[in-house]
């Protein structure tokens, strides 16, 4: 496929291929961008953000709308492709073009509900004759740099909110997957957006990242992906507004009143969706001492039901990882744990990008297992003595993204969502579960600002505040 930039379509001599994380075929090539594209995108970019302005509320929820619309006609290519180029098994890929419907869909009706207030100025002493409110404006140019993993549903995120608050866009998919961003940015221009609104540039974010990150016409960063990348962002940004969903290691605690045979579904789901490529996938597995022999066990029949292979197979439920790098670092991350007393309960194994489902038990605080950000599909699990000591291993942590407890007991729930350092906090389901709609984010090294149509529309506009002095 070719980029957009500048409102043309581009090749250009040198590409990028995309493959196919099963068998490592070539499904499509796509150009590989340098500075000067993103100079180009960028100043296009500029002219699309005083197009944008332009537009009426209904105008930008009219695009939108219709953006969804063609999303849902297109639905299964759409997903389709997701698997091709991302491993998820095609049943994922269907429900992230759901999902992505409703992100476009919930992003247009914000499109609507951005307004400012009136503040009652004459509240504060001595003022008598002043009226105030407030107005929101757009940022101007957007900057989106979205991650492998959900190809579809976290560029929708990113470009729909910035798009409804009347802003244009500078798309930057994963190099790993480009085409779902291509091909929805060839959605949004067939729905009625601007020529210059949207640009997807592609290539090799170490080469252009800082390209794109550091220009000063850009006003707002929205950055998906590992907390050393967002680090990095932040320090090349300068003065500019970022949002920051960064990397997590989640955690799950399952207290003595809890039915393991629920937690134990609950877990595998949440811990191998996706190969275990999921920011919230469940990692950290915390058991009460007195249950936590029968919930090993309750673990091992519900990962061994999870088969692996071609995604786009209707029977696999697990699919490839990305690269064979990756699932070999997971190997070696096991290993390791298992080198320092861990226990490997079932799985362990990998072959080329296919890693089993694991179960990990005994880990201790400082395996990389537990402590970092594992991204792949293993699950970590420990036992804790009392609901104190449950709370602080889950805080145990430079990461804050989201976290889960099963329990019936009030106290504990309340504890825990009250002391557990983390943006998401679910109570009797694993740490994985998101709606589109909630505000979603973390603490922590796992970044800044939230996301969610409503609250990201926010964070892609000004507030300015205006006072008649009468």
């Amino acid at each position: 496929m070719k980029m957009y930039i500048n409102g043309t379509w581009l090749e250009k001599a040198e590409t990028m291929p995309v493959l196919n994380p099963f068998d490592q075929s070539v499904i499509d090539t796509v150009p590989k961008a340098n500075a000067s594209d993103v100079d180009l995108a960028i100043a296009s970019a500029v002219r699309g953000a005083e197009a944008m302005r332009k537009l009426t509320s209904y105008e930008r929820y009219s695009i939108l709308r219709k953006t969804a619309d063609l999303l849902a006609e297109r639905s299964e290519d759409l997903a389709h492709t997701i698997t091709m180029e991302e491993g998820k098994v095609i049943a994922e890929g269907r429900t992230e073009v759901q999902r992505a419907i409703q992100t476009i869909t919930g992003s247009s009706e914000e499109a609507k509900r951005l307004h400012g207030e009136t503040v009652p100025l004459d509240a504060a002493p001595g003022n008598v004759n002043q009226f105030g409110f407030t107005i929101r404006v757009p940022v101007g140019v957007v900057v989106a740099i979205a991650p492998f993993n959900f190809p579809l549903n976290l560029v929708c995120h990113k470009v729909g909110p910035a798009l409804a608050a009347g802003n244009s866009v500078v798309l930057k998919p994963a190099g790993d997957t480009p085409l779902s961003a291509l091909k929805l940015t060839e959605i949004l221009l067939e729905a009625g957006l601007p020529a210059e609104a949207i640009q997807c540039v592609t290539g090799s974010g170490a080469e252009i990242g800082d390209a794109i990150t550091g220009d000063p016409r850009v006003r707002k960063i929205t950055f998906t992906g590992s907390m050393e990348v967002g680090d990095r962002i932040c320090r090349n940004a300068g003065i500019k507004k970022v949002t920051m969903e960064l990397g997590s290691n989640s955690p799950l605690i399952v207290m003595p009143d809890a039915d393991l045979e629920k937690v134990a579904a609950a877990t595998v789901a949440g811990g191998f969706a996706n190969a275990g490529q999921v920011c919230i996938s469940t990692q950290r597995v915390f058991a009460e001492r007195s249950v936590y022999a029968d919930f090993l066990d309750a673990l091992i029949a519900p990962t061994e039901a999870f088969s692996m292979g071609n995604p786009l197979d209707e029977s696999v439920r697990m699919g490839p990882m990305i690269r064979e790098s990756d699932a070999i670092r997971v190997g070696e991350w096991i290993a390791e744990a298992v080198s320092g007393g861990a226990r490997i309960m079932t799985g362990g194994d990998h072959e080329g990008t296919l890693h089993a489902p694991t179960v990990v038990a005994d880990v201790k605080p400082d395996m990389r297992v537990s402590r970092e950000e594992l991204f792949g599909p293993a699950v970590a699990v420990s036992a804790f003595t009392d609901i104190n000591d449950a709370i602080a291993m889950a805080n145990d942590s430079r990461f804050g993204l989201s976290a889960g407890i099963f329990t019936q007991n009030l106290d504990w729930a309340m504890r825990f969502a009250r002391e557990v350092q983390s943006g998401s906090l679910h109570i009797n389901s694993a740490p994985g579960w998101r709606a589109d709609l909630m505000p979603y984010g973390g603490l922590k090294d796992s970044g800044m600002g939230k996301e969610g149509p409503s609250y990201a529309v926010q964070e892609m506009s000004e507030l300015k505040m205006v006072v008649f002095h009468l």
